[in-house]
């Protein structure tokens, strides 16, 4: 059976497209951060659209191939790759025969990278999907040395296409919004789009903490019961500094919700790092 060995890691995890339809018993739908890369990154080595693959944060990941040829294409953040020390370029299908090793190097921007393997990882499923659930702590463990990924037939399609152009995130991205349903709970929502925001370094999948300005609740004694939670929410705790709910939020929250990323801007807002900017703007087609 071909499997992945892992050499060399940093922080990786196994995700799919998640888990979803749980939120009854308490479990979020988890899943790729990016879910454009992951999707790219399946697509390129003809897998199915919910095959498993590894979500690679800031590169540091080797992997070497055993028991048979493993067809690897990589997404999402550029990170250098080298194939048995040979640099090959991001967006490519790389031919992995066994005892090769593909190891990424640390992308010049972007912060997650998407390792899909032709077939798929074949780890257990958990509840139906085979994410690593970083808040519930379900499913497969984080990405470890030593570790044999056995590769899967999660496959739909021949592989098409043998390289794309590699994304690139420029700076201060700017992403559209749409009101909450608890907008009037903060003295002025428009703050929100009126301040550069930064990354702040305790950001991870569950949400992105802001920094650089405070949105002012009307009265910070009010309480609110939990309600329901989607990805992208941007609740505001007292402190006043927002926190973007990101993949492994929780299904419920007791903050105020003043607005919500539209969805197709998560996946750019999974791509940002500790430190970097970003704007907010109301989308017109809420208005």
């Amino acid at each position: 059976m071909t499997a992945l060995l892992v050499r060399r890691v940093g922080l990786a995890l196994i995700q799919d497209a998640g888990r979803p339809g749980q939120a009854a018993i308490g479990v979020g739908r988890a899943g790729a951060a990016d879910r454009s890369s992951y999707a790219l990154a399946n697509r390129l080595v003809g897998n199915d659209a919910s095959a498993a693959a590894l979500e690679v944060v800031l590169g540091g990941l080797e992997v070497e191939a055993v028991g048979g040829t493993a067809w690897l294409a990589v997404a999402g953040a550029p990170a250098p790759l080298l194939l048995d020390g040979r640099s090959e370029p991001t967006g490519a299908v790389l031919a992995l025969r066994p005892g090769s090793r593909l190891a990424l190097g640390l992308p010049g921007n972007g912060l997650r990278s998407y390792v899909a393997v032709r077939g798929g990882v074949d780890v257990p499923l958990v509840l139906g999907s085979r994410s690593h659930d970083t808040l519930a702590r379900l499913g497969p463990a984080p990405v470890a040395v030593g570790a044999e990924l056995p590769v899967g037939d999660d496959t739909a399609d021949q592989m098409r296409v043998d390289a794309v152009p590699a994304e690139q995130y420029g700076d201060r991205p700017v992403l559209r919004v749409v009101r909450g349903p608890r907008d009037d709970w903060v003295r002025d929502a428009d703050a929100l789009v009126a301040t550069t925001w930064t990354v702040a370094p305790d950001s991870d999948r569950v949400g992105v903490r802001l920094a650089g300005g405070r949105l002012d609740l009307v009265d910070p004694d009010r309480q609110l019961p939990s309600e329901g939670a989607t990805r992208g929410a941007i609740q505001v705790p007292p402190q006043g500094e927002p926190v973007v709910f990101g993949p492994d939020h929780p299904v419920t929250g007791g903050y105020p919700v003043v607005a919500v990323v539209v969805d197709e801007d998560t996946d750019r807002l999974a791509q940002l790092r500790p430190g970097e900017q970003v704007g907010f703007a109301w989308s017109r087609d809420a208005r």
